[in-house]
């Protein structure tokens, strides 16, 4: 059983076309249905798959700015004298 290039020469037939509700090219004509709006259901398709990556990433942003410098102590800030004060 061949596994290669032999196998892509028999893709003729075409399975998704143009779906007329958000005119994506994802509608599957065996099941009728699109894969990227989910019509002909009223509802449409939704998933929030990508949340935890961005969860993370949020992290990671934060750890970015002072260039991944963990597990040290800022530098004290100096206090300002009584003679510079507010003007």
């Amino acid at each position: 059983m061949t596994k290669g290039m032999s196998s892509f020469g028999r893709r003729r037939s075409k399975m998704h076309k143009s779906c007329c509700r958000c005119s994506f090219q994802a509608y599957h004509l065996q099941k009728s249905t699109c894969g990227k709006r989910g019509y002909p259901a009223k509802r449409k398709r939704k998933y929030n798959w990508s949340a935890k990556a961005k969860r993370h990433l949020k992290i990671v942003y934060h750890r970015f700015r002072p260039g991944f410098c963990e597990g040290t102590t800022p530098q004290p800030r100096r206090a300002p004298s009584p003679s510079e004060g507010f003007q």
